[in-house]
């Protein structure tokens, strides 16, 4: 059995970086300025960092076929894609673009559900600076705020109301 490998705690954030002898995956694979994917397993109530998600490469997708329709993976297993864009202003980092994408994962029939052009286009509204986490379910919001506000509290704080709002009411 596969030893659990420990979760890394803070965002891994891929920025115009060589990859300095490092052969790990996802460095210096792509530059996207400062995006993050984070994602949400809703039933376990965790969120993670995993930048294999650039690449519809997460752990939650690797050995998934995912399918275009919702409807053809009933017993799905409920996740969100979220992309975290970090910008900087005088007063400090803060989150400038956070959306979120819907993904459903059955893994006993090794079928999924998810977007892909919606995946894309969702990263795209985070790079250039979008809030989009409205459609969210209540409990993930306060699991993504959680995570936000336990990575960097004043990353959080220098974040627009509009986020703060959207996850937290």
């Amino acid at each position: 059995m596969e030893e659990k490998k420990k979760k890394p705690i803070g965002f891994n954030i891929i920025k115009n970086a060589p990859t300095d002898g490092h052969k790990g995956f996802g460095i210096g694979a792509l530059s996207l300025e400062n995006v993050s994917p984070v994602i949400i397993d809703v039933e376990a109530g965790e969120a993670v960092v995993d930048v294999g998600a650039m690449h519809a490469r997460s752990v939650v997708e690797k050995g998934i076929k995912f399918l275009k329709e919702k409807e053809e993976v009933p017993n799905g297993k409920p996740y969100w894609l979220v992309w975290v864009t970090i910008d900087r202003k005088p007063e400090g980092a803060y989150y400038a673009g956070v959306t979120a994408c819907e993904m459903t994962v059955d893994r006993s029939i090794r079928r999924g559900y998810k977007s892909l052009p919606e995946h894309v286009n969702k990263m795209d509204k985070s790079m250039k600076r979008h809030i989009m986490v409205d459609h969210m379910d209540d409990k993930s919001k306060k699991l993504l705020a959680d995570f936000l506000i336990n990575h960097d509290e004043s990353i959080w704080n220098n974040s627009t109301d509009q986020l703060k709002n959207d996850l937290l009411g």
